[in-house]
């Protein structure tokens, strides 16, 4: 007869903590939510060239577009978890998927930068809300039995959309206004709102904490400074007076925000949880997946224009075939997590990464197309392969009270580390460039390409190594 202890373990391990109906309709207007989010964050990079001529500007300004929409972000995260405590789950993400919408047909119809700045900051709000809200949700309505397969899906969002926008846009590019880019977001957002109204259950506790205004100027100052600082690196380089000064001041009180939250009783984020190792080995596992992830996606549509020499349109359809991999693989790591834990997809997934980054590195301007999509395709089998069991490792090993909290905290630094790798990439394809000593424009944008590529390389040779770190499960074993 089996003992007390291990009859409550199996009850626990295939019981969610938040049992709700229908699990997975709770889940679509979030995960539509996110993916148009985080469409919405990586699709404009390929259009910036065409709105440059459309508002008569330069690139430095119309930067800003992915900057405010970057900045916003970087601001609301840190919020999403106090907001969980005064606000229902519905009430935050119809309020998200509204707004959104809204920020979208703003966007759609701007006459000017200005305005079309102002929508893409709307927009940046509910993405921040909506984010980190879903990983809490799921953590909260599935059993722990079946959270690798549900962290696999919203790992898809995440990884999936960063991947098929230069596709989306480029195919929108070719026959259609850059209205349109904007435009096409509002149906998705409209079925999520939808969902979000007919079948979204509340699942945090409203407990409405007392509010420390303190820490809220202070995460607003450091969090927005950091985002801006390291977005304007590629503008004005690393020892720019603005950038050196807004980076400065952002450390400095995030530090003081940092200290303000361990030693209050209520704190606005619970950075009490990087005392936990699983969660802290996680974490990092996801930021240098993520950055990985974004360094390739900012270095090859520039690499297939630049170095190739082929099309906008063109550079969608190459991108493609490693975007729907990306989304095929994502979802099966997810029960590959369930089945037999974080260390060994995680492993393989950086070593295959490092496989596809080395085949990069060959890359010339006369490369063959598909030699181009077999690499990317190969990357994009390592990056989720090992994304999605390291996220559920870490999330796992946190309570109901912490889910939150730690959501917050790895959607921020995705944000923050996104900007970080978006910087480093530019300055290494800089540095490369600067390097080269012929007058073929293409080669030397190639060679700026590679040295972009060491750090990505790095990257995934850090990830195999901190992966070493990583148990079978964090929390929960099976029998």
């Amino acid at each position: 007869m089996e003992s007390n202890s291990k009859i409550n373990s199996k009850i626990a391990y295939t019981t969610a903590r938040v049992p709700v109906k229908n699990p997975a309709l709770t889940m679509v207007s979030m995960l539509l939510g996110a993916f148009v989010g985080m469409l919405s964050e990586t699709s404009l990079n390929i259009a910036l060239p065409k709105l440059v001529i459309a508002f008569h500007t330069n690139t430095s300004t119309i930067q800003w577009l992915v900057t405010g929409y970057m900045l916003v972000i970087g601001i609301i995260l840190p919020f999403s978890s106090l907001l969980s405590k005064w606000f229902t789950t519905r009430q935050i993400i119809i309020f998200g998927l509204g707004d959104f919408i809204i920020g979208s047909i703003i966007s759609a119809i701007a006459g000017n930068l200005l305005i079309l700045i102002t929508g893409r900051m709307i927009q940046g709000v509910a993405t921040g809300l909506i984010l980190p809200i879903m990983f809490t949700v799921a953590m909260q309505i599935f059993p722990p039995q079946k959270l690798g397969v549900a962290m696999g899906i919203c790992a898809l969002v995440i990884m999936f959309a960063p991947a098929i926008g230069p596709t989306i846009t480029g195919l929108v590019l070719a026959k259609l206004s850059w209205h349109w880019i904007f435009l096409l977001f509002v149906p998705f957002l409209v079925i999520a709102l939808i969902f979000a109204i007919t079948s979204l259950e509340n699942i945090n506790q409203i407990t409405r904490p007392k509010i420390d205004f303190i820490s809220l100027i202070e995460s607003i100052i450091g969090f927005a400074g950091l985002v801006t600082g390291i977005s304007l690196v590629s503008d004005f380089g690393w020892t720019s007076p603005i950038v050196l000064s807004s980076l400065t001041i952002s450390v400095i009180v995030l530090i003081f925000y940092v200290h303000r939250q361990l030693s209050s009783k209520n704190p606005i984020l619970n950075l009490k949880v990087f005392k936990i190792p699983a969660f802290i080995v996680g974490s990092l596992l996801v930021m240098i997946d993520f950055a990985i992830i974004l360094s390739a996606m900012y270095l090859l549509p520039q690499y297939i224009q630049n170095g190739l020499l082929l099309p906008v349109a063109l550079t969608g359809i190459i991108m493609l075939p490693g975007g729907i991999m990306n989304a095929l693989v994502s979802a099966f790591a997810g029960r590959l997590y369930d089945n037999s834990g974080a260390k060994v997809p995680a492993r393989i997934g950086f070593g295959i990464a490092i496989v596809g980054c080395v085949m990069l590195f060959f890359a010339k301007t006369n490369s063959s197309v598909t030699y181009i999509i077999t690499a990317h395709i190969i990357l994009m089998i390592g990056c989720p392969l090992a994304m999605s069991p390291s996220q559920t490792y870490a999330l796992n090993s946190l309570n109901r009270k912490q889910s939150a909290d730690g959501s917050t905290i790895m959607n921020t630094m995705q944000q923050i580390i996104g900007a970080v790798a978006t910087a480093l990439s530019t300055s290494f394809l800089a540095l490369g460039e600067s390097k080269y000593t012929g007058t073929n424009k293409a080669e030397s944008f190639t060679n700026g390409i590679h040295f972009g590529l060491y750090f990505v390389l790095f990257l995934a040779l850090l990830g195999l190594v901190v992966s070493l770190f990583l148990k079978k499960y964090s929390s929960l074993e099976k029998d």
